[in-house]
């Protein structure tokens, strides 16, 4: 679009849309946000931090096999372990 040509009710109209599209990507972004094979064979999950965590399928096996342990460890150690949410 051009945006010499645009009214002002449309620009608005416009700005208000990228406004929700943007809070709805805010939204979505701490979710799991794609799962994929990476080119070396490993699995790859987008959408936990900035990059993507990979592991192979055996070590992603072995990693919920220990699930239970992996979540007594958090428990045990909550009160020096941070969350997303009080990271700088």
């Amino acid at each position: 679009m051009n945006q010499q040509s645009l009214s002002h009710e449309q620009m608005v109209k416009e700005f208000l849309a990228l406004k929700a599209e943007n809070e709805r990507l805010k939204a979505n972004k701490s979710s799991i946000n794609g799962i994929k094979a990476s080119v070396k064979g490993a699995v790859s999950v987008y959408g936990l931090g900035r990059l993507p965590v990979t592991l192979y399928a055996s070590q992603w096996k072995n990693l919920f096999e220990r699930q239970a342990d992996i979540l007594a460890f958090i428990e045990a150690n909550k009160s020096v372990l941070k969350t997303r949410e009080n990271v700088q």
